[in-house]
């Protein structure tokens, strides 16, 4: 009986090594057969993310740090975007490795209410956010063609609303953004060029300092561009897609580093536009508006218009992608589905399109200080999260293989504290 029972063992044993093999197999044929629009077919989620953080809240802390501080906060650009680049990897692999949606993850290995207090978080965090997209589409729409910003700021919110009704949400989603994103690039790349920043004094803003008064600007700064809400999310994208432990080497060269090192590149573009206007005109620029008018006599009607078309896509995609995922997570959070198209999650995101537009039609005296002040807030909610990502991205029986690193961990632990002593500066500013 015992040899039987030895024999039997022996054969399921084989049996397991055997479909282990022949799924490495699988997944080593799928790597070798992958064409050029099979790496294109990878891209898209971290993109996602990286129009949400390239928002109006984004460019205008860019403007306002070129404008007062010169060339001197690029480093607060260069440093965010490299962190931001661990957090959201932490995310793709959770979205790979977990079974479930990283909320429901969260919620099955840490308990209940710490799932639901992410939910609720992130869900703050995209009111917050709404609000600077709706300031900055109406006004980015109106530097365009013209007429009230605020008109145009309800006629962005109803086509945002628009796109969101379709039946394949994400999908439709995705593919705005990247087309949106590439649009981006161009129209801030082009202004860049009229401008003809000091390259050299530019690269010595990559070397940490830190000028009198800049505090809350920087705190803005890290917020919009090291955005740990937006990285948490990344894990829904990748399940949407169903991607596997063979895509994950070829989804970091494709879309993780790009998605999230380009918008970091079009924030320090805004960050050089500002400061090299500013020395060539002697304007003043504290608001998007205001640098679009101090730009036209440098670069003329069409690179005035070439910084207001980038503008009003970043408020475009920013609005899209970040009631998308407010409305998904907080969905998962209550138990109601982890995906963008379900009817709470529907309900969410109208919720968070409306407040956008009821706060920018109540306070339209200041929304350039409500879009710094919003922006600076995220960053209260931020630290639950980036613990959440790295104690699940640690835990061995849910990631196997795809577990942290040392060096992952090290980056992990930097960007940790960074945004914990940002939340704690903001909090003696806002005191004091």
């Amino acid at each position: 009986m015992r040899e039987q029972n030895k024999t039997i063992s022996r054969s399921g044993h084989r049996e397991e090594q055997m479909a282990t093999q022949q799924g490495h197999q699988a997944e080593d044929a799928t790597k070798k057969q992958r064409t050029f629009l099979g790496y294109l077919a990878l891209m898209g989620p971290a993109f996602v993310v990286g129009a949400w953080q390239f928002g109006p809240g984004n460019l205008t802390t860019a403007v306002q740090a070129g404008s007062r501080y010169d060339y001197t906060l690029v480093w607060v650009i260069a440093v965010s975007t490299i962190l931001m680049i661990f957090f959201t990897d932490m995310s793709v692999r959770l979205g790979i490795a977990t079974p479930t949606s990283l909320i429901t993850s969260i919620k099955e290995h840490l308990g209940r209410p710490l799932g639901v207090l992410a939910g609720l978080g992130v869900f703050g965090i995209t009111l917050m956010f709404s609000v600077g997209n709706a300031v900055g589409s109406g006004l980015g729409l109106s530097l365009v063609f013209g007429g009230s910003p605020v008109l145009w700021t309800v006629v962005c919110t109803a086509a945002v609303a628009l796109v969101l009704a379709f039946r394949n949400v994400y999908g439709i989603v995705e593919k705005a953004l990247l087309v949106i994103v590439a649009l981006m690039a161009v129209a801030f790349v082009a202004s860049a060029v009229v401008a003809q920043p000091d390259w050299y004094r530019a690269l010595e803003g990559a070397i940490p300092s830190l000028p009198a008064g800049s505090e809350i600007l920087v705190v803005a700064l890290v917020g919009t561009n090291f955005s740990i809400n937006a990285a948490f999310y990344t894990s829904y994208g990748v399940k949407e897609h169903k991607r596997t432990r063979a895509d994950y080497r070829d989804i970091t060269l494709v879309d993780t580093i790009p998605g999230i090192v380009a918008p970091g590149i079009m924030t320090a573009l805004v960050i050089l536009v500002a400061a090299s206007v500013l020395g060539q005109t002697g304007g003043e620029a504290t608001s998007i508006g205001a640098l679009a008018s101090i730009f036209e006599p440098l670069a003329g009607p069409v690179g005035s218009m070439l910084f207001a078309l980038g503008l009003s896509g970043a408020a475009f995609s920013s609005m899209i992608a970040n009631a998308t995922a407010g409305g998904t997570m907080l969905s998962d959070a209550m138990g109601r589905g982890a995906k963008a198209g379900s009817p709470a999650a529907r309900i969410v995101t109208g919720v968070i399109l409306a407040f956008g537009l009821i706060i920018t039609l109540s306070f339209q005296s200041s929304p350039v200080g409500l879009i710094v002040i919003a922006q600076s807030l995220t960053v209260l909610i931020a630290p639950l999260l980036g613990v959440l990502l790295i104690v699940m991205s640690n835990k061995t029986a849910v990631m196997g293989e795809l577990r942290n690193k040392w060096w992952q961990n090290f980056f992990a632990v930097v960007g940790l504290i960074t945004i914990v002593a940002s939340s704690l500066r903001l909090i003696t500013l806002l005191i004091g």
